[in-house]
């Protein structure tokens, strides 16, 4: 299992939000390139970057930061926020991200989204985000009348990179990930997932670890807090 960390990006600085809320916003480091470099030097292949500002906007605002965190870890950038449009989806790729995640498009223009993995292949994460089995979008802020795992299977066939889960009353808590639903979705649609909200343990990860099709795990307000670092986390990916 890959240990993605989390950088998202409000106002220029990396921060965590709590279950989704942009009124309760912890601001965790002033120098989000920074961070993303002494994630690369801590062992981290992969980062996970999220313009918060872009997603509640519509559009790509802080895509002048994200090429910069790109430069600075290199090779393993996954990026989003705010892409409405391709032409948004392929300006984080041209900003040095080798993929691009997408949301809100994703429940809106499923077509235009297939359209963008076949010319793009593997480079296209569609994010669920779901609160109560439910997909939400536009930054969190609205709930759509589509399930998280009938979004998911819609995308198979199309040479998407995988399925980033986000379970927003878990994110940004520590309480832990919502294992069922994260192993039901890999279980069900057969695609390759990754699992975001709540890892506050090593143990977290163990127990995603023993689920087959949950491949990746992002891990943000955990290693902020110092809980455990990105070593720690990257000896439990490896155990057998």
């Amino acid at each position: 299992m890959v240990i993605v960390p989390a950088i998202d990006l409000l106002g220029g600085k990396a921060v965590r939000l709590h279950k989704g809320n942009y009124d309760e916003v912890t601001v965790y480091d002033d120098d989000p390139v920074a961070r993303a470099r002494a994630f690369r030097q801590a062992g981290a292949t992969r980062l996970h970057v999220v313009d918060l500002e872009g997603s509640k906007a519509g559009r790509c605002v802080q895509i002048e930061i994200v090429r910069a965190i790109a430069a600075a870890f290199g090779a393993g950038v996954q990026a989003g926020g705010g892409v409405r449009s391709r032409q948004a989806a392929e300006s984080y790729l041209e900003a040095g991200a080798d993929r691009v995640v997408l949301g809100t498009f994703a429940a809106s223009d499923p077509d235009l989204v297939r359209g963008l993995a076949e010319t793009h292949p593997k480079r296209v994460i569609v994010a669920v985000d779901a609160k109560d089995g439910m997909v939400a979008t536009s930054g969190w802020t609205s709930l759509s009348a589509i399930t998280a795992i009938d979004l998911a299977a819609s995308f198979k066939g199309s040479p998407i990179f995988g399925v980033l889960y986000t379970d927003i009353s878990r994110d940004g808590t520590k309480s832990g990930p919502n294992v069922e639903a994260t192993a039901r979705l890999a279980r069900e649609t057969g695609l390759s997932v990754i699992a975001s909200g709540g890892i506050g343990s090593l143990d977290h990860l163990r127990e995603l670890a023993t689920h087959p099709g949950i491949d990746s795990v992002i891990v943000g307000r955990a290693i902020y807090d110092n809980v455990f670092t990105v070593e720690d986390a990257l000896l439990v990916a490896s155990e057998p």
